[in-house]
């Protein structure tokens, strides 16, 4: 397999991309390239991004797997696909498109299909689900949404610096696909037996209440088991993980299994 030498970094729900950029670092040390792009309506700054709510509502997750996508397009090679919680989801979309080389979904976001509604995952999104005419709007969460769905699993102190520095408002109306996608809607699904795509590797974070390792779980397995599939569990780690005070061993695993994997 030809090693991939690019890794496109896509942010979730919440958290704003220049969250990536201790993780770019690492890898541009590694001899990868790295680009974390816009979802589209977000501004360059946190601070914009937060002035600017409106910008980013009402977009919703095929929107912005074509945005990736046309990036894509531009690179001279298929990219790997590093994603974490929506990003993680839309990271699926396109590595079962045909358009990654490989693929990692960090806690990803559930696709079409998945039916498990742990109570930790419901209780985190009844603050935009809670109302059906938030579909249309960019919510933020308060520091205690935040503390319960992202950084519970960090100190109070950590939580706290956490929110101020990297939280934005998020569009709702991909949570509220992802909700229905059981009995309508297509836009979350993945082509999970396509077995020309890449390989797959997909973790959960013990603790992580916003997409339960369960949920992970339910989605490896159903994928076609004759193309690398991957699960990892994380112990003791919720859903900041990618940029709490122990990014570095997801950062560190990821980079173990994608050369184990010759990506």
């Amino acid at each position: 397999m030809t090693k991939s030498k690019t890794i496109v970094f896509i942010h979730g729900l919440w958290i704003h991309t220049s969250s990536w950029q201790q993780w770019m670092d690492f890898f541009n040390e590694q001899g990868y390239k790295t680009l974390n792009p816009d979802w589209p309506g977000d501004s360059e700054t946190v601070a914009e991004c937060r002035a600017n709510p409106q910008s980013i509502a009402n977009r919703g997750v095929e929107e912005i797997v074509k945005s990736y996508a046309k990036i894509i397009a531009t690179l001279p090679e298929k990219p790997i696909v590093i994603g974490h919680s929506f990003g993680g989801l839309i990271a699926q979309i396109l590595l079962s498109r045909g358009l990654a080389s490989g693929c990692i979904a960090i806690d990803p976001a559930p696709m079409k299909g998945v039916w498990q509604l742990p109570f930790s995952a419901l209780k985190a999104s009844l603050p935009v689900l809670g109302n059906p005419f938030n579909v249309k709007k960019a919510k933020s969460l308060t520091y205690e949404q935040f503390r319960y769905g992202f950084a519970n699993a960090v100190s109070e102190k950590e939580a706290k610096e956490l929110y101020d520095r990297w939280t934005i408002p998020a569009p709702c109306r991909p949570l509220f696909q992802a909700a229905t996608a059981s009995f309508a809607g297509t836009q979350t699904k993945v082509n999970t037996q396509n077995t020309t795509r890449g390989p797959l590797l997909i973790t959960g974070g013990e603790k992580d209440h916003q997409a339960p390792p369960i949920l992970g779980k339910a989605s490896i397995k159903k994928y076609n088991s004759s193309v690398i599939s991957d699960f990892k569990l994380f112990e003791g780690r919720g859903h900041s993980l990618i940029v709490d005070n122990g990014w570095k061993e997801i950062a560190e695993y990821s980079l173990n299994w994608l050369q184990k994997n010759g990506l």
